[in-house]
């Protein structure tokens, strides 16, 4: 998912990071260059969905999801979820 608004200083990645960890997804998140954020998240398909609308609805009250564009990846072997820098 590339997600964009103002989602950066904002406290976005570590309570999508809560999110992922009490939904059990695994995967990564980090900031990217142009101020949007990109998460890549595997779990069952139920469990994803939520995740994503947790993430569209964003898990920081202080950020502001405007956009979350959502692409389909080859399936990676991650052990929990982490804030990359």
């Amino acid at each position: 998912m590339t997600v964009s608004g103002l989602v950066q200083g904002v406290g976005f990645r570590y309570t999508a990071k809560m999110l992922a960890d009490r939904l059990k997804v695994s995967g990564i998140i980090r900031n990217l260059m142009n101020g949007d954020v990109y998460i890549e998240a595997q779990a069952e398909k139920e469990i994803l969905e939520k995740f994503i609308a947790g993430i569209k609805d964003s898990p920081s009250p202080a950020a502001r999801v405007d956009h979350v564009e959502v692409t389909e990846i080859p399936q990676k072997n991650y052990n929990g979820f982490a804030v990359v820098y």
